[in-house]
């Protein structure tokens, strides 16, 4: 009874967020192009602009109730229900009218409808738990993290500039997943509080820059497929949890890959060509702030813990 409690409270997380997502997105999109060489015009833009501030409040508030989760259920179920989350965001980007998605989108909600049943079924009869990590595995997996999202923040390597940043704005955030994770067993591990802050606060930095290179559904889609991606392999690798025997984990399995096919898919983005992304500029964030104010995403598409 209490993982089913702790997963609906992480599928209502999923709700809020992507909703959040959403109306954060068509405020950043309507502002001046964010420069890394003025963070404090950077925060009062986003400050002073109320559709932002309502996203975000809405963003944390998803935020606390994942955390709330985390405290009921192993953080791998947690983040698989929070992955179905995008297929909100995917309704969002349609204006509620699921026939004006694409067909590779609709595709991706279903099969994310299915992983849910499937995960569903897996808990039937079974016990999940999870147990405080130790000290080596987790650094590893948190610098590991934090290092390759920096790097796709400054270079894209040959993806687009609005999915390398979306990407790494996932890392991040699952970083901060983690940690939350390990606050909730207390003691010592109340220090992870520390890259919890940085985490999501560099995270929901560089959402916004992807924000402005793209629609919701690129750099929130990328963001969400490695924010429950990540997690739920650290719940495995880091926090000693066992899938159920037999066919409970059979199914199990074949939930977590729905779930994350499904995210993979809802991301799928056509790349822009060679000029355009010489034009994007190298700035992780976006171009020089003084550039006049303009929608890049005058199409109709709209926008953790994550969750």
């Amino acid at each position: 009874m209490q993982i089913w409690l702790g997963l609906t409270l992480a599928f209502i997380s999923a709700i809020a967020v992507n909703w959040a997502y959403a109306r954060e997105h068509d405020a950043a999109a309507s502002m001046p192009a964010f420069s890394p060489r003025r963070p404090v015009r950077f925060v009062s833009l986003l400050l002073g602009n109320r559709r932002w501030l309502v996203g975000f409040a809405t963003e944390t508030a998803g935020w606390l109730v994942y955390v709330a989760a985390l405290r009921l259920a192993p953080i791998s179920l947690v983040q698989a229900i929070c992955a179905s989350g995008i297929a909100v965001l995917a309704f969002a980007s349609a204006h509620g009218h699921p026939s004006r998605l694409a067909r590779h989108e609709q595709i991706a909600v279903l099969i994310a409808f299915t992983g849910l049943v499937l995960l569903s079924l897996s808990l039937v009869d079974t016990r999940q738990v999870d147990h405080s990590p130790e000290w080596a595995p987790v650094v590893l997996w948190l610098g590991c993290s934090a290092a390759a999202a920096l790097t796709l923040a400054r270079m894209s390597g040959g993806l687009a500039r609005g999915p390398a940043l979306g990407l790494a704005a996932g890392l991040l955030f699952a970083g901060g997943d983690i940690s939350a994770k390990l606050v909730i067993y207390g003691g010592i591990w109340f220090v992870a509080v520390l890259s919890l802050v940085v985490s999501y606060a560099l995270g929901t930095s560089i959402l916004q820059g992807a924000f402005q290179h793209g629609d919701a559904l690129t750099g929130a889609g990328l963001a969400t497929l490695a924010t429950n991606a990540i997690p739920i392999a650290a719940g495995f690798v880091v926090f000693g949890e066992q899938l159920p025997k037999g066919a409970e984990g059979a199914l199990q399995l074949a939930a977590f890959a729905s779930l994350v096919v499904s995210a993979a898919f809802l991301a799928r983005v056509q790349l822009p060509t060679a000029a355009a992304e010489a034009s994007a500029g190298a700035a992780p964030m976006s171009a020089p702030a003084e550039a006049p104010s303009t929608n890049r995403n005058a199409h109709p598409v709209h926008e953790r813990s994550v969750c």
